[in-house]
């Protein structure tokens, strides 16, 4: 059999690789006789005190390398960077969001990844369909954690329709596998209004708490619907009525599970409350936010980053007024501005509140805040996530935007100034004729962002903005 190869891309200055003579173009080919099937091998076999390398040269040459790391990063980039294919998804979900893309989107947009590497790289949520008894000996071997799971049902036959997928059902005796290694879990429940709900959602939830504490936390959130739904599974959006009903089950359970285990467990998204009407849960119920990128308690945090970051702030300007005896005026943050805030339709009234408290205590910065329909995918669509840079520029062409604009690092590619829609900040700030800021996820961040204190561009992309894999899409519904 021919031996895989992994190319290498670029060899950092001053690393044991340099040392080596290793350069853009060679080939690894093995580690300590090991053959690389991709990145999780090359990082477990490369983690030691010292390894035998062997490597083709962009020549051909074979050179048998015996190399002294005591565990330090050898400064290798490969071509790819995963070092093997994307494993591609095997179901047709009821619910899949890229199902529900409009034609002439670019064609990563449309890749369904169900990868469970990625779980471990990306935070990815998997629905195991794809996994063989050979994935889940390296996640045990490799002591990956935590794997994360899209459960969605624990019905067997249930799980198979919802999936479209006949091994979807057989798929959950994997979770078993985990949790007899116990390697740490998370699940997510894609809820699906008359299908998994109601009997369906308390079965699922009885179930995996089973796996407890293994599993450490579940997230439950509504199906997210477009307006692109021609063809596809007939849907229902939740309303608040039967928001609230998915709400007393989750909360009946976290008040069982609570008391047994000292852990909520069974957590769902911001948007059932919002839909209820209820007001959110109190911090301590997020047991420290396991499933924020799933929109657990998103708002709830930045309530609370908000009023620590104001705290601080304002003993950082007491000492600064006391050491200089000139506050204010002399400082950047004290220069009285405008400008204005955009976000989706479901964090508007959470945002607004928040920015009030902030322009409370620094009253010489005025900010309008924005409230972004999404036309493009559909007014159901309300997370900031998944706006457009279309829709934007189209609500905001003709507003007071003051002196700056600031959008949430969400609506952009990670890693990237890019909308879903390819249009870039620059094309928007050019536009709106307005300069854009892009701002971090947190509490401190917003107000920072604010008061012209933000930190270093380079620091920027620290947070995640939306991923090109099916398993993110899930993330924003």
């Amino acid at each position: 059999m021919k031996k895989k190869k992994h190319k290498i891309q670029a060899v950092a200055p001053g690393s044991i690789a340099e040392e080596l003579e290793l350069e853009a173009g060679d080939f690894l080919l093995e580690i300590n006789g090991n053959e690389i099937e991709d990145i999780f091998d090359y990082e477990y076999y490369a983690d030691s005190e010292s390894m035998v390398m062997l490597v083709e040269k962009a020549d051909g040459e074979l050179w048998e390398l015996d190399i002294e790391n005591d565990y330090e990063d050898l400064g290798i980039t490969f071509e790819n960077g995963l070092m093997s294919d994307y494993k591609s998804c095997s179901n047709r979900c009821i619910f899949c969001f890229i199902d529900q893309m409009p034609p002439g989107m670019r064609e990563t947009l449309y890749f369904k990844d169900d990868d469970s590497r990625l779980s471990f790289l990306q935070g990815n949520y998997i629905t195991l369909t794809n996994m063989k008894d050979h994935d889940i000996e390296r996640i045990i071997r490799f002591k990956l954690a935590p794997v994360n799971i899209s459960v969605h049902t624990t019905n067997p036959k249930l799980r198979c329709e919802m999936l479209h997928n006949r091994f979807a059902g057989e798929a959950l005796k994997k979770i078993d596998r985990l949790f007899e290694a116990k390697v740490p879990m998370n699940g997510q429940i894609v809820l699906c209004r008359g299908i998994n709900d109601g009997a369906e959602l308390e079965r699922t939830i009885a179930d995996l708490a089973n796996y407890l504490p293994v599993m450490e936390s579940v997230s439950v959130v509504p199906v997210g619907l477009s307006k692109f739904r021609d063809g596809l599974y007939p849907l229902e959006a939740f309303d608040a009525e039967t928001a609230a009903e998915a709400l007393d089950i989750i909360e009946r359970w976290q008040e069982r599970l609570y008391a047994k285990w000292g852990n909520h467990f069974i957590h769902a998204s911001d948007e059932f409350y919002i839909l209820a009407g209820r007001k959110l849960p109190e911090d301590g119920r997020y047991d420290g936010y396991p499933q924020l990128e799933n929109g657990v308690g998103m708002l709830r945090l930045l309530e609370c980053e908000v009023s620590e970051a104001l705290k601080e702030a304002e003993r950082a300007d007491k000492e600064q007024e006391q050491q200089t005896g000139d506050f204010g005026e002399a400082d950047a943050a004290g220069r009285a501005e405008i400008l204005s805030v955009a976000t989706g339709e479901l964090a508007y009234p959470y945002l607004k509140r928040q920015i009030e408290k902030i322009t409370g205590q620094y009253p010489h910065k005025q900010v309008h805040v924005y409230a972004i329909r999404n036309d493009f995918f559909g007014e159901r669509i309300t997370v900031a996530g998944l706006l457009t840079g279309q829709d934007v520029i189209a609500q905001l062409t003709g507003k007071e935007l003051g002196e700056r604009l600031l959008l949430p690092i969400c609506m952009f590619r990670s890693g990237e100034e890019v909308f879903l829609d390819d249009i870039t900040r620059m094309q928007v700030q050019n536009t709106l004729q307005v300069p854009v800021n892009i701002v971090k996820s947190g509490g401190r961040d917003l107000l920072n962002a604010i008061l012209g204190r933000n930190e270093a561009d380079e620091e920027l992309y620290s947070h995640q903005g939306y991923e090109l894999t099916e398993s993110e899409w899930r993330r924003h519904e």
